[in-house]
């Protein structure tokens, strides 16, 4: 038993110490939830930053499954990048969060519309709460990028 506290202890110790968080907003005097800002820079498509919002309780073994994405070209994106990418229909994790010891996490995954040339990150719970699977989505067109390839006209 001794061995679980210290466990939630280091763990509490690291979600504050997120050296990604760029903005902490209290929701009152009375609650121990706050909406944390973190930054995320795709690991292989380096031009793209994302921001993820979401309700971290600092004295609470969960964490509410809400969160929030933007992502935004804030560099360059070249077609190398876009050639090392998972281009299958499911993407890839490209970050994943621990929301709570019960196994529940928070994932952003980036799926590549080949069709439209755009980048799509979708942030999303990995645990149903009130019958439904949080989830959010952020595009990043790649038009106007030395990555953009016009697109093939399929007929429907």
């Amino acid at each position: 038993m001794k061995n679980l506290y210290v466990g939630l202890g280091l763990s509490l110790l690291l979600v504050a110490c997120d050296q990604n968080e760029v903005g902490d907003i209290s929701l009152g005097a009375f609650t121990t939830q706050d909406i944390k800002v973190n930054t995320l820079i795709d690991p292989v498509v380096t031009g793209v930053t994302c921001h993820v919002a979401s309700i971290e309780a600092d004295l609470s073994l969960s964490d509410p499954s809400d969160s929030s994405i933007a992502c935004r070209q804030t560099d360059e994106i070249t077609a190398g990048m876009i050639k090392a990418i998972d281009k299958s229909k499911s993407g890839e994790v490209v970050f994943k969060k621990s929301k709570s010891i019960f196994f529940k996490s928070m994932k952003i995954r980036r799926v590549f519309d080949a069709q439209s040339q755009t980048l799509m990150y979708v942030s999303y719970s990995t645990k149903e709460t009130s019958g439904s699977f949080k989830h959010s989505l952020s595009t990043v067109p790649l038009w106007g990028t030395a990555a953009y390839e016009n697109p093939k006209i399929f007929e429907l």
